[in-house]
């Protein structure tokens, strides 16, 4: 995937904002790089899992399927390393094919992208950050 610095920026932005809970939110990724970025809400704020409304991810996905585009969903682990837990690879074994970029925002900023498998297996994707200096 691809991603614009300042993209990437508004998702880092998002994250810190959020600590101590983690924040969440998706991508819309055209002929693999990123075209539009969706802050969304934690609809259940916690340092350790994020909960997307029901509601707002069916009409985000909506849009971003119309769009032509694929999603990729964020989100942030504030107390441990951007690498999917066992709650991350539990949740995306139903969404196998689609991309998880995750922001530590323990010490250092940091950010991983991955793709679950249905299995559960799991397995990192580059991420390569356009523009900027």
């Amino acid at each position: 995937m691809k991603i614009d610095q300042s993209q990437l920026q508004t998702v880092i932005d998002h994250a810190l904002r959020e600590a101590p809970n983690e924040c969440c939110g998706m991508l819309s990724v055209k002929d693999g790089t990123v075209d539009r970025v969706f802050v969304l809400e934690n609809a259940t704020p916690s340092p350790f899992r994020f909960e997307i409304d029901p509601k707002v991810l069916r009409d985000t996905y909506t849009e971003i399927d119309d769009a032509g585009a694929d999603m990729v969903i964020y989100h942030s682990h504030t107390r441990s390393d951007p690498i999917p837990s066992q709650t991350d690879v539990n949740f995306g074994r139903n969404w196998p094919g689609v991309e998880w970029l995750i922001v530590g925002t323990k010490g250092e900023v940091t950010y991983r992208s991955w793709l679950i498998s249905a299995g559960g297996d799991v397995d990192e994707v580059p991420v390569e950050v356009t523009g900027g200096s």
